[in-house]
This record gives structure tokens, sequence and C-alpha cells, in this order.
């Protein structure tokens, strides 16, 4: 082991207290040949003809089984204990590996009134490791006792929940060493992050304590966990030494992750992530509720118009648009048998791409699907975008899908429609990739902790391709759908808006990408309306909190 702890039983004698309301409670110490406590116990044997009884066993039945069981259990008589059962195999290797796994040196059973045939009990178990008795583990579970159809005798209705409340089958209790030393993060300028000042951060440095913990100085504690049959852990119940933390710098930045809660409190659900742009570092990851599901990461939603930078770009790669030149943008188009229009059915006559790009006209996107290949926008996503590629972030993330389609879900596609999925994660990289001109994994550990190899994408853009695109970006955020969310911005800086169509949703999901100077942020306000009105404000503030 890391620390040079060792994990050991004593072999001291169990104490165990049975008692119900409404009768004596009794002490048994030691290993006694009868197990019992001197008072007579009810136990069913069936009529004096010899039939089987039947029918559900009497409230005596109920609690002079439960005292028995717990009883043996106690002495550690697993053959008895588990011959008190309707599954003496399964019950006998459970509460063997009771005593000898979970490191039961001690143990205390208080029996409570039965409801039923349902018996409540509560455990004060004393574990041994480190060739000590440590402070007390108590929990309360429950038994069912049942009558045994082949003989008719009452048994503990034997399921893995009886060790303990949690526990599932195939499931077992252990207590050994935290699979990980505990972690001290920190921010990327030696600032600790906690749960405590960032619940919003609380799953991400527990995995990330998972993860790397055992990369660091630390020394790992003990504790009661349920792991499944592989041996992996499920779940921590009783943390009995906490260890010593190590510490491992993250890239978040606690001054811009402050922005970033503040930027969507009060929000019901909003996600937003922020990034260094010419690193791919994270520098933000919010989500509210703040202990829900981390969307800001792992969602797998359609981005909506946010989605048209990466169509432009495959665009004017493939010279079916230009920013100056004339596009179309109707009311509607028709492709695949899907006739898609624009918001409010609005048209551009005579219009530039710029201008389409800047309004965000699904039509002048749509009207070029029919001279583009099935795969043209996945290849173009993950080429170029890192879209889709296996991300190593050093956190659990959705990286993203851009899926080969055909006909009117090809064209779905390319505004962010159709089989597209992808998150603020997602987005906020196309913003700095956009700015730096090349494709930037996010992470949020250096990678020189583990020696993990980022994602890189086959090529990026073409220098001039880039500053297209750039300057879209920017006609967007100074006079187009994203003009008002980054009104009074200042340095270098392009937006994009986005607004999600889901089936069902009476409004659509808000989207907002852009990026200022060395900082590129997303978010989605989900069932919001417009982008650039609900998700919008959240990535200006987010943006400009570097100053």
């Amino acid at each position: 082991m890391r620390d040079g702890q060792k994990v050991a039983v004593i072999g001291a004698a169990l104490t165990v207290l049975v008692g119900a309301a409404g009768f004596g409670a009794y002490t048994l110490i030691g290993d006694t040949s009868d197990g019992g406590d001197g008072q007579d116990v009810a136990v069913a044997e069936g009529g004096a003809d010899g039939a089987v009884e039947t029918g559900p066993p009497s409230a005596e039945e109920v609690r002079a089984t439960a005292g028995e069981f717990l009883t043996a259990w106690q002495s550690g008589k697993t053959d008895e204990a588990a011959a008190l059962t309707d599954d003496e195999a399964a019950a006998a290797k459970a509460l063997v590996s009771f005593r000898k796994d979970v490191r039961v040196a001690q143990a205390r059973f208080e029996q409570g009134s039965a409801t039923g045939a349902d018996v409540p009990f509560t455990v004060t178990a004393q574990v041994a490791y480190d060739g000590q008795q440590r402070a007390g583990w108590t929990y309360r579970s429950k038994l069912t006792v049942v009558r045994d159809t082949a003989t008719g005798k009452p048994v503990v209705d034997w399921k893995p929940s009886v060790l303990h409340p949690e526990l599932k089958d195939g499931q077992s209790l252990r207590t050994a060493e935290a699979e990980a030393p505990p972690i001290k993060a920190l921010d990327r300028n030696g600032t600790e992050l906690t749960a405590e000042a960032h619940p919003e951060l609380a799953a991400i440095l527990t995995d990330l304590r998972k993860r790397y913990g055992d990369k660091t100085d630390g020394r790992p504690g003990v504790e009661a966990r349920i792991v499944d049959a592989r041996g992996k852990e499920v779940k921590t119940l009783k943390e009995f030494s906490k260890g010593t933390p190590g510490e491992l710098r993250t890239t978040l930045d606690a001054k811009v992750q402050k922005a970033a809660v503040r930027a969507i409190a009060g929000k019901p659900r909003a996600s937003v992530v922020a990034l260094k742009a010419s690193t791919g570092e994270i520098l933000a990851v919010a989500n509210t509720p703040a202990g829900g599901f981390n969307t800001a990461l792992k969602g797998s939603l359609a981005p909506g118009s946010t989605m048209k930078i990466v169509t432009a770009s495959l665009l004017l790669e493939k010279g079916l648009a230009s920013s100056s030149k004339q596009h179309p943008c109707p009311k509607y188009f028709t492709h695949g048998g899907w006739r898609f229009q624009n918001l409010d059915k609005f048209e551009i006559k005579g219009g530039t791409f710029a201008q389409s790009f800047a309004a965000s006209c699904n039509t002048a996107f749509i009207s070029q699907a029919g001279k583009l290949k099935d795969d043209d926008l996945t290849r173009q996503a993950r080429d170029v975008f890192g879209i889709g590629l296996p991300w190593q972030v050093g956190t659990a993330t959705f990286d993203g899908s851009v899926p080969v389609q055909s006909d009117a879900q090809m064209a779905a596609s390319l505004i962010g429609q159709g089989g597209v999925r992808a998150n603020p994660l997602i987005m906020a990289s196309v913003s700095a990739t956009v700015k730096s001109g090349t494709f930037h994994q996010p992470y949020i550990v250096s990678p020189e902790v583990d020696g993990r190899a980022l994602a890189k994408a086959p090529r990026s853009l073409p220098a001039p391709i880039s500053q297209e695109l750039r300057s879209l970006m920017r006609l967007t955020a100074t006079s187009g759908s994203a003009a008002e969310a980054m009104a009074g911005t200042t340095g270098d800086f392009g937006a994009k808006t986005g607004s999600a169509e889901v089936d069902g949703q009476e409004k659509p999901n808000a989207w907002f990408t852009a990026y200022r100077n060395d900082m590129a942020a997303a978010a989605v306000v989900p069932a919001s309306g417009h982008g650039g009105k609900n998700a919008g404000p959240v990535v200006r503030a987010v943006l400009n909190s570097a100053g």
C-alpha cells in the first residue's frame, strides 16, 4: 500500500444487544454454543400431524426469528445465522464477508419494533484497520421474516440489503484504503477550489480525485464502500480516515469561475464554459442547478445556429459562399422534401453572405445543401474543429457528434439541427478555434500530470478563411443578431447566436458563443427563446470578467 497502512481484523469477541419494544433486552458476550439467552423462543414446526404450516408468520415468530438471526450473526456463527434465512449459501457468504472484508471487529445490534413482518435494526460496528480500532460506524437496516414454503418455519428473507440498505444484488461491502488520496485542487493561480466554496464544481472535483489523486503526493484514507462484482467502487458509505490531500493544479480561474456562476444565477437551467482560446485551457464551468447534470461538459443538445460557424467555414472553403458576394436568403427553401424557413419568415433580397450570417439566415445555408456531399459537414467538424474526436479533457465530457446524414436531415444539420449534438464546451471550442486559427483540445488538467495525449485535428483552416470567419463573427457581434448582447464590448471580439428547436418544447434552447481577446465562451439556456437575448448576456458577462 502506498502509505504503509495495514488493514487487519482484530479477533475480539462481538457484543450484541438485541431487543424489541415490549420485550426484555439481552446481551450475549463471547461465542457460546447455543447462541441463546435462556428465554423460550417460539418457532413454528407445523401442526401435530406433521403438516407444513402455511400463512404469514405470527408477530411472535417475527420477533423471535429476527432475534435468533441477529444473535447468531453477532456471535460469529455465520452458518447458524445463514440457516435462519431462505438462501443459506448467499447469506453465509455475505455474513462472512461482513466480518472479513468490512473489517468488523466488534458490533452491536439493536432490534426495533416490527411492522408486520419487517424488523428494523441498528448496526453499530467498530471497524479495525491499521492495527487499531477506530470510531464506530452506525447505520440502520431492516430484515423481513417470511415462512419457508418447504418446512413451514419462519426464516429471514435474505437480501443483500440486510447487510446495508443501499446494497444491491451483485454488490458487496468492503473497508480498505480509498481508491485515491484526497486532493487539494488549485486554480491556475494557486487559489484553492473546494466543493464548499464552489458547489457547482463538486462533481468535477470528485472526478478529479478519482483520476488524479494517485498522481499527487497525497496519501489515501480508509473507507467503507460498496463495490461491484469486479471490486470497482460504487459508493463510499463511511470515511474512517481522511488521508492526506495532494495538490492538483487545474486550468480553472477562480475569478472567471465566480463570474460564470453569477452570470447564470437565477436561471432555472443554464450552462456556460469559458476557455483560453490560444491553448484550450478550461477557465470556468458552471451549471444551474448547481448539483444537477453537468450539461456544460456532458450535455448532448442540438446547438442550433451556433453550428453555422462550422458550416460557414465549409462553404467558404468550397467556394460556395464569400462574405462580400451576393448570396440567397429567401423566406423559404425546400430540400429533401422539407420546407425550411427563417425566424419570422424574414428574407434578405440581394444581400451578401456576410449579411445572411450576421442575421442568422437559415435558408442561406440550406440553399447550399444540394451542392454538398453527405459527409462534408461531418469531415469539416472533425478535421478542423475536432468535434467527435476522442477528447482527453481530464474529466468526463461528451465530445460532440456530427453524423453523416442525407436529404432533409443533412440540410438540417447545416443549421445545427438534425442529428448534430454539442454542449457549451464544444461550442466554446468552436469560437476558440476561429479566434486562434487552430483547434486546441480543451482540458482542465495539464496532460503533463498523467502523460495523456490530447486530440489533434488533422488540419487547420487556411489563414484567409480564418480571417474571413473572424470578420463574420465580428459583424454579427457589432451589427447582427449578437449586437445587443455584445454592446459595449471592447477589444478583439466576435459572436454567434443560436436557437435550437426541440420537439415538444414551447420555446427553443437559447445558445450563444463568442470570443474576446484570448477568451472564448459559450452558453445554453434551455427552453428560454432567442439566443442573443437569453444566453448572450451570460457569455458577455463571463468574457468581460477578464478585464
